[in-house]
């Protein structure tokens, strides 16, 4: 019977910004906990006593290296009891119980489109996954615009990792909205005021069957975003795919 849970232990926390953190964990034992890109993988916390109430999922921020070292990028959310465990009880060493990885949020095995990964948050986690896997293992691709949303300037996660992908990647594209920025700074990337949509909207408006859109953020944004594109820009059910939370 093949195993479902693994032991793992935190190795490594940073700071990414004021309200969120990168931990990596190493999962113990010899079994490769492999993975697709854009998968994500459930935690077993030690903040309830019902056990589908100690449950937490999150995206793999990582690329896939067979190394079972899984890294997961986390938000600090208000009365969150996951997200408060991992800010004020996680260490390095602490022990995490893991489930293997699941879910159908990664791309297709030939990549036939351009890409549109629209995200706010952590929900840039799984895409940055999906952009390492495709840049190491130099699997044939098209152009790929990510349009990442968060409040202000300090809330722009990865930031520095993906203006250098950019001069790695030539076919990728890379811009930010901020939505209560104040004034805008410069940067070597797209940099507007407001939320993802008029983004994807000035850049795609004209429907073309070459491109997938892929969301992953809240649930607001993502009905919002499949709203404007299907109803409003007219673009087709099969090439919308998103992952959501909260």
């Amino acid at each position: 019977m093949a195993k479902k849970w693994f032991d793992s232990k935190v190795i490594k926390i940073e700071d990414e910004s004021s309200t969120t953190k990168r931990f990596w964990v190493q999962v113990e034992g010899d079994e490769i906990i492999d993975f697709k890109a854009g998968q994500f993988v459930t935690l077993d916390l030690p903040i309830s006593d019902k056990r589908t109430k100690r449950w937490r999922s999150y995206s793999i921020a990582n690329a896939p290296d067979q190394s079972n070292i899984l890294e997961f990028c986390i938000v600090l959310l208000e009365d969150g009891a996951g997200t408060t465990y991992f800010f004020e009880e996680v260490k390095i060493g602490t022990s995490i119980k893991i489930k293997k990885p699941a879910g159908g949020f990664y791309l297709p095995e030939k990549i036939e489109t351009d890409l549109v990964f629209i995200c706010t948050g952590t929900g840039v986690a799984p895409f940055r996954s999906m952009l390492w896997d495709i840049y190491n293992n130099k699997i044939p691709h098209k152009n790929i615009h990510l349009i990442f949303g968060t409040r202000t300037e300090d809330g722009i996660l990865y930031e520095k990792e993906l203006e250098d992908l950019m001069k790695k990647m030539p076919a990728f594209k890379y811009s930010v909205a901020l939505s209560r920025a104040e004034v805008l700074p410069e940067k070597k990337y797209e940099l507007a005021k407001g939320y993802v949509h008029p983004i994807y909207q000035k850049h795609f408006g004209e429907v073309r069957n070459d491109v997938n859109f892929w969301i992953c953020g809240w649930s607001n944004m993502i009905d919002e975003a499949v709203a404007k594109l299907m109803v409003e820009m007219g673009y087709n059910k099969g090439q919308i795919h998103y992952e959501l939370y909260g």
